[in-house]
């Protein structure tokens, strides 16, 4: 007899970033955000360090809960994941893959890496970039100190613009890595998902759901998460 098959229709995890304020991060906890992101970045408005310590961030019980570095030394970053208990580290500047190999030496194993791959507009010259940064972390990927990509708008600040760029430059590629979408997601734009032949693993959602710099709507992260486009997920 056939055992019959049915579609698993999934959606993507959510991580919400630039996050200071200690009740709503416990709101979104309790409506099960998957990815919290603290900013460990000075220069930004959302550092989150000008908000709450460290002893703060080691107390809060997630297993989800990201840091957010920008051309950080190594030592620094290590030290920061030990004491604030993180789960993940997101690499957002311009670290080679000397650095992130040497980083994964030093980290906790159980703490995942995440790199981010900043893109520009739908040009040859942005298609030969990130195609040289796929092919430059071959080596890495034999390693494995990378476990996700993150796909951010360019900008000099380093993230944070709320500007969306053209997701059609993904499906010019194979990417071998579980990635999050990130750059100005909202709910207008998110349906474009669809029209992605590999799916993100997580959204990222920072500055279209503020009030303030760091200052969430989280009533609005509520709505959102109900029409986050679901995508099939092989059959059960």
């Amino acid at each position: 007899m056939n055992q019959q098959q049915a579609t698993h229709y999934t959606s993507p995890a959510l991580k919400v970033c630039g996050l200071t304020n200690l009740d709503q991060i416990q709101e979104l906890i309790d409506i099960n955000t998957d990815f919290l992101g603290f900013i460990f970045y000075e220069k930004s408005p959302r550092y989150v360090l000008n908000h709450l310590s460290i002893e703060d961030i080691a107390q809060i019980n997630h297993q989800g809960k990201v840091g957010v570095f920008v051309n950080e030394k190594i030592e620094t970053i290590v030290e920061i994941a030990e004491k604030g208990k993180l789960n993940l580290i997101q690499l957002h500047g311009d670290e080679d893959d000397s650095l992130i190999t040497e980083l994964r030496k030093q980290l906790n194993p159980d703490v995942k890496i995440i790199k981010v791959i900043r893109i520009g507009n739908n040009t040859a010259e942005n298609k030969e970039k990130i195609a040289k940064i796929f092919n430059d972390n071959a080596a890495t990927h034999n390693l494995q100190p990378i476990n996700y990509y993150l796909f951010d708008t360019d900008s000099k600040a380093f993230g944070g613009t709320g500007q969306l760029f053209d997701w059609n430059l993904l499906n010019d590629f194979d990417i071998l890595l579980p990635y999050f979408l990130s750059g100005g997601i909202s709910e207008e734009n998110i349906k474009h998902m669809e029209g992605l032949k590999q799916k993100p693993f997580a959204l990222d959602i920072n500055s279209k759901f503020e009030i303030a710099p760091g200052d969430k709507d989280v009533n609005r992260i509520k709505k959102f998460k109900t029409i986050i486009p679901k995508s099939p997920n092989g059959t059960i």
